[in-house]
């Protein structure tokens, strides 16, 4: 039987393995899923203590509680950061970062360094999927090559993929199974294998023509948001210079029922895809001579939103009578979205650290993020400080970065002494509200 046929039929049957490689905010619920539809999973990080809580049966993600990975774990899920066990899946979906880099240009050292870490570990009979977000070409450039070099044709010996991740943590309505999965290949035999693997645990899957209109999807996917949100935190400098409330205004148009689709602003763009995904494109597009204009347009209004939040604060403290250098600041959420525990390019961090560098004295809170996360790019040594009358009185101003339904909105109105609202959540006009 060929490889091909015989991989085919592993997926059929579940009786393949399936390694993901990356246990994060993609990778982890989606090895969850593969093994509550009945595949053995093994999943792969360099973190040891994600490896640990894993086969401990903990969670370190707050959407996913750990009673879900205990039962994966009874069913014989495993978690390990020795990346030989790849050698006993037939499946490896990668599931790693892609940042940006300095000068915002693609980051891809980490499917880079994971491809140089499987490459020992690839054998006949498997599958490559990459679903980590990228600009076109990546995966014909970056893994096909590695599947080759180890010796493997692609389509015959081995299968190259590519489906972009969708997860929207958080999402109460729409969780992995009910997304539905855009795949491709690298030719049709890969293709084919691709819709086998995801059928088995996605309801729909979408297969298209090639790798590179794959790549293609997820970033106008997310490009679309970006600009349409660049949009609406242009309009809402504008409102605002005019004393019109923006929310008042999105929930007018809202009510057309054709031809309108409500976006709201905010502090700026947080999480790994939406305000990294056009810079990818508008990198990648240069190599063809085309200059994405619009894009990048939309990528420095958004950018500049956490900069108009701090002018608006600082504003707010001038009338008054307070500067903003020494001030007590509290910044209320620091997850890049409502009731998720995310914190990567959240506005929020970046809020905190122009505050700091003007000369604030910082703290935050939010119940989702009790300390302080590692991250590349930000230190703070603080933790999450309790939400009461006393505390938020102990504050110069208060600032609402990220709108978690958990906050007492009721108590935070009456207590702040000056609240900086930059989500729409105080509709009403008071006094001690500045809306940003």
């Amino acid at each position: 039987m060929s490889a091909h046929q015989a991989l085919l039929q592993k997926l059929k049957d579940k009786s393949a393995r399936i390694g993901i490689v990356g246990l994060g905010y993609v990778g982890l619920p989606l090895g969850l899923r593969f093994s509550e539809a009945g595949f053995a999973v093994t999943g792969l990080d360099i973190d040891p203590d994600k490896v640990k809580s894993l086969n401990a049966g903990r969670s370190y993600i707050a959407q996913i509680p750990a009673e879900r990975i205990a039962k994966a774990v009874k069913a014989g899920f495993r978690a390990s950061a020795d990346f030989a066990q790849a050698a006993d899946c037939h499946a490896l979906i990668i599931c790693v970062p892609t940042p940006l880099g300095r000068h915002h240009e693609p980051d891809v050292s980490f499917i880079v360094n994971t491809m140089g870490s499987l490459k020992p570990h690839l054998r006949r009979g498997q599958v490559v999927s990459l679903e980590s977000t990228t600009y076109p070409g990546t995966t014909e450039e970056l893994v096909a090559p590695v599947v080759e070099a180890a010796g493997l044709k692609p389509g015959v010996d081995a299968f190259v993929v590519y489906s972009p991740e969708r997860e929207d943590p958080g999402n109460k309505s729409f969780h992995t199974q009910t997304i539905p999965k855009v795949v491709s290949g690298l030719t049709p035999a890969c293709r084919e294998v691709a819709v086998a693997l995801y059928s088995g645990v996605i309801d729909k899957v979408v297969p298209v023509s090639s790798l590179r209109t794959a790549e293609m999807t997820k970033l106008l996917e997310n490009i679309h948001r970006a600009i349409n949100i660049g949009l609406v935190n242009e309009m809402k400098t504008v409102a605002d210079r005019m004393g019109i409330d923006i929310h008042e205004v999105i929930d007018a148009a809202a009510t057309k029922p054709f031809g309108f689709v409500p976006y709201y602003p905010g502090p700026g763009l947080g999480g790994h895809c939406i305000p990294i995904d056009p810079f990818y494109l508008t990198w990648k597009a240069l190599e063809y001579g085309v200059d994405t204009r619009f894009i990048r347009l939309a990528g420095e209004v958004n950018s500049r939103m956490p900069e108009w939040v701090i002018e608006k604060t600082v504003a707010a403290l001038n009338q008054r009578g307070k500067a903003l250098k020494g001030s007590k600041l509290l910044v209320l959420g620091i997850a890049y979205k409502k009731n998720v525990d995310d914190t990567r390019e959240s506005p929020a961090v970046e809020i905190m650290e122009l505050l700091r560098e003007r000369g604030a004295d910082v703290a935050y809170s939010d119940p989702f993020v009790p300390k302080f996360p590692r991250m590349r790019e930000h230190k703070f040594d603080l933790a999450s400080v309790a939400l009461t009358a006393e505390t938020l009185a102990g504050y110069d101003a208060v600032l609402l970065a990220t709108d978690h339904d958990s906050f007492d909105y009721a108590l935070i109105g009456a207590k702040a002494k000056l609240l900086v609202d930059t989500r729409g959540r105080f509709r009403q006009p008071q006094q001690n509200v500045v809306k940003a």
